[in-house]
């Protein structure tokens, strides 16, 4: 058994197995905290029947999408139709694949010259460009989802979830290749290790990290981006023809795709599994220390994922013209600047806190040309106004 876990292949298929257990509670439970959460903001109880303070609720939800009838419309295109959720599904889960989850350790019975072990399932030289691979296909799950279904409102969620996401992907990019710009590689564990020589990226491209965040956002389709479901004008969007467990597995896909985009967040801006000042978490390579890298870890995924569900129960939807203009007029032209800034500082050798004047200057840039435009950034000012004048010439 030493040896079987001394040894990274099997320690990787291991660690696999226990991250898709984890993961998948996680995902369950994490429909309960939005509950929860949604409650709280609301002023209400929530979930509390289904055992102590309503912790057994997904259980009982599972059971009931487990016994559900699943209902095949006859006008579906049946092979796509059954597809499309498992596409979505496998794609959410494949991400955790490069996620380092707590550097890299010996166990006790390891000599201090032996290899060390890594607690990530692969370690390879181009994490971020797997992981930006493989979030890109899941468009091609929704879009086979809603085209499938021979239904309009399916077809136009999936049309709109297409657009959004081909639309946001540009500034997601931009925001990662700015943290690959700024530490020199393409691995997430490189990188954060090289927070923990220079610190946080956030510290100093904190316009970078925004934008990270609300690209997520859109890529997950969670409010205020979620047009492609909106209920009051596409009835339940791209999956409107689904129920049972396969409706179930877009839920699980879109949670699993929060987990998996907060865990991205965290390495490239926020530091991964180190804190700082902590110098015996970030420098021991006991098992000890592993572990509570990777509480740490789950510690930072945790309020990133509160913070997704904070804002859906707070902020209202965007409308689609609004979506688009914050993407094309805003996210990209800001993200390009960055970008080309950030480079600059790579050039010429100049200290990493040099972004951080930079990011001041192009937000002060932005908001100065916003104002001499006279609307705000999203436009939706200027929307309001026109609607306002558009009803009053109307009476």
């Amino acid at each position: 058994m030493q040896a079987f876990l001394a040894d990274q292949f099997y320690f990787s298929v291991l660690l696999s197995l226990v991250l898709f257990g984890a993961i998948m509670g996680a995902v369950a439970y994490s429909i309960l905290l939005e509950r929860k959460i949604s409650a709280w903001v609301q002023d209400r109880y929530g979930p509390n029947r289904v055992g102590p303070y309503g912790v057994l609720q997904p259980i009982a939800d599972g059971l009931k999408f487990l016994l559900k009838e699943d209902v095949i419309p006859a006008n579906v295109d049946k092979a796509l139709f059954l597809l499309a959720p498992w596409m979505i599904f496998i794609v959410g889960l494949v991400g955790f694949a490069v996620i380092p989850w707590g550097g890299v350790f010996r166990w006790p019975w390891m000599s201090p010259d032996s290899k060390p072990l890594a607690a990530q399932v692969a370690s390879v030289d181009i994490g971020l460009l797997y992981i930006l691979a493989v979030s890109s296909m899941g468009v091609y799950g929704v879009v086979l989802g809603g085209w499938s279904s021979n239904n309009k409102y399916s077809f136009y969620g999936a049309m709109r979830a297409a657009a959004q996401m081909l639309s946001y992907e540009i500034p997601l990019g931009m925001a990662v290749l700015i943290a690959i710009l700024a530490s020199g590689t393409l691995r997430l564990e490189d990188m954060i290790d090289y927070q923990a020589r220079h610190g946080w990226t956030f510290l100093y491209h904190p316009i970078a990290a925004l934008i990270l965040f609300v690209t997520a956002l859109a890529e997950a389709n969670r409010m205020p981006f979620d047009l492609a479901e909106s209920e009051q004008e596409l009835v339940g969007g791209y999956h409107t023809e689904y129920s049972a467990m396969k409706l179930a597995l877009f839920f699980l896909a879109e949670y699993a795709h929060m987990i998996t985009s907060s865990a991205l967040i965290i390495c490239l801006y926020f530091g991964g599994y180190l804190i700082p000042g902590w110098d015996w978490l970030n420098t021991s390579d006991s098992a000890g220390a592993m572990i509570a890298r990777m509480c740490v870890m789950a510690g930072k995924v945790f309020l990133f994922i509160c913070l997704y569900m904070l804002i859906r129960w707070t902020l209202p939807r965007f409308r689609f013209d609004q979506l688009m203009r914050l993407a094309w007029k805003s996210l990209v032209p800001m993200t390009m600047a960055l970008v080309a800034l950030q480079t600059l500082i790579v050039y010429f050798r100049l200290s990493p806190w040099w972004a951080l004047v930079c990011n001041a200057a192009l937000l002060l840039l932005g908001g100065g040309l916003s104002v001499l435009a006279g609307k705000r950034i999203t436009g939706r000012q200027h929307s309001l106004r026109r609607a306002r004048g558009e009803a009053m010439a109307w009476r």
